[in-house]
């Protein structure tokens, strides 16, 4: 018998959790001594992984561009290309739901861990800049500090790269380090289910049915952004930069795009994405280099949807978000979305450190998972579209200088 796929068990999962939450109001006590705790483990166990994650998985990304040097210009201009649109992606994920506060559905978080988050202190711009950068290299991954934990990463990271043969080793380690770390999140994402499962009962114990309203709000609230970010910056920039009528493009890329969102796989997705790059007049050489590098560092997607599912869990756990907590959202799903791992449940993981670096309950990353395959499907879909438009600008701007 063919065994199912986790995304398959975590769907089961919501949806026995709905049915065990509605049958059990009458017996809060008995979920929440019974059948809470076994999903607090699972959510410690992501805590645990989300450092090692995030450290290894950003030192790795930075190893992998070390090709860039060999391509010049096509290599920048793709990095600030895929930059710039990623940082109006997750502005995006942050702007609609703050404006849509009090009009969407929301669901009642009351957790314990609430008091537990890490707690984002009301400082000023250049405090809070001051405050990423860390005086050791222990208190952050004891403390889950997240934004001095990325900086760590970024600074070990870059030095390996410029080292060169000297590095060599520790490049190798990293690597290393960087697959257990891997496989340990699949070891732990194999909990999903269970997890899912004891962290949601309770949460529909408290609201009852209105649970799927929330998760509905949640869902049309990433489409639409997903929608908008493709059809205003990518449309943009294709036709603007690229000199490609938006609608000649979304055509060309729709048998890419409908692969993308069956698949749920940028990489598997790959070959059907430089097929339709070509016939839209990408050469070989730019659209393998820049559809690669893209599928491995390109994620608007994510961005857009840890904006968007950061502020909607704040406003469940009745967090009024502050500039800062804002910013530390904005900075941490840039750098998460260029850093997701390409397995099963790493987005959740890395939702977590986002959570936890803008003192949102790292629990509501057990409620979000209920619909993640849903709405990965349509990530998937845009970082497929976001490489595309990338080595459609790339083509015209350096492509008859190659």
């Amino acid at each position: 018998m063919k065994k199912l796929s986790l995304t398959t068990q975590i769907g089961i999962a919501l949806l026995l959790a709905v049915v065990a939450g509605i049958l059990l109001r009458n017996q809060a006590d008995f979920v929440n001594t019974y059948i809470k705790p076994i999903g607090i483990i699972f959510l410690n166990l992501l805590k645990f992984i989300v450092v090692p994650l995030v450290l290894f998985s950003i030192m790795a990304g930075i190893l992998s561009m070390n090709d860039i040097s060999k391509v010049g210009k096509l290599g920048l201009r793709a990095l600030l290309y895929f930059m710039v649109t990623t940082l109006f992606a997750v502005t995006l994920g942050l702007v609609v739901p703050s404006l849509l506060k009090g009009i969407l559905p929301v669901i009642h978080i009351n957790t314990e861990a609430a008091a537990e988050a890490i707690e984002t202190p009301h400082l000023s711009v250049m405090d809070q800049i001051v405050n990423m950068f860390p005086n050791n290299i222990l208190e952050p991954v004891s403390s889950m500090a997240m934004m001095q934990i990325i900086v760590i990463a970024l600074f070990f990271g870059i030095a390996m790269v410029h080292v060169g043969e000297k590095g060599e080793m520790a490049r190798k380690v990293t690597l290393s380090f960087n697959d257990v770390v891997g496989k340990i999140l699949e070891y732990i994402m194999a909990l999903a289910p269970i997890g899912v499962f004891c962290m949601l009962t309770p949460v529909v114990v408290d609201n009852g049915p209105a649970v799927l309203g929330s998760y509905a709000a949640l869902l049309a609230l990433a489409y639409f952004c997903f929608i908008v970010h493709a059809g205003v910056v990518y449309a943009s920039a294709v036709g603007i930069l690229g000199r490609i009528n938006p609608l000649k493009f979304f055509k060309g890329m729709q048998p890419a795009m409908l692969f993308a969102f069956s698949s749920d796989s940028s990489v598997a997705t790959l070959p059907y994405t430089m097929q339709c790059t070509e016939k839209l007049g990408v050469s070989k050489d730019i659209g393998r280099f820049v559809l690669s590098l893209g599928a491995t560092i390109n994620m608007d997607g994510v961005a857009i949807y840890l904006g968007v599912a950061s502020v909607f869990m704040a406003t469940c756990c009745g967090i009024d978000l502050t500039m800062s907590q804002y910013m530390a959202i904005a900075f941490a799903s840039t750098v998460a979305s260029i850093g997701t791992p390409g397995i099963p449940g790493g987005s959740l993981a890395l939702m977590a450190m986002v959570f936890a670096s803008a003192g949102i309950p790292v629990e509501c990353v057990a409620v979000a998972a209920g619909i993640d395959r849903i709405i990965d499907m349509g990530r998937t879909v845009m970082s497929v579209t976001g490489d595309a438009s990338c080595a459609v600008v790339m083509q015209r701007l350096v492509g008859k200088k190659m």
